[in-house]
């Protein structure tokens, strides 16, 4: 069973033993996007939440194909919250 934290992190580039963003960073956009994902119809009627990196996909959503979706929106929205494209101009 693959950690959600923890395989978000490696998406990022982010050590899985470097726990610098964790709490204040990564979790918060994380359950951000469950939050998302609830408001869509995927996952628990309830909502889910992770605490840590003991928390796994299979807790979440349990059918592979919707769980390799749910995994790239993952990643994608949480990029784009933890590290935004930064914005250039042309003089």
């Amino acid at each position: 069973m693959e950690s959600i934290l923890n395989s978000t992190k490696k998406k990022l580039g982010i050590a899985e033993d470097y726990t610098h963003f964790d709490n204040g960073d990564l979790i918060d956009h994380i359950n951000s996007v469950f939050m998302d994902l609830t408001l869509l119809g995927v996952g628990p009627a309830e909502g889910f939440i992770i605490e840590d990196d003991h928390d796994v996909w299979e807790d979440f959503i349990s059918d592979p194909f919707q769980l390799q979706a749910v995994k790239s929106y993952m990643f994608l929205r949480v990029k784009l919250l933890f590290d935004p494209p930064q914005q250039s101009s042309v003089l």
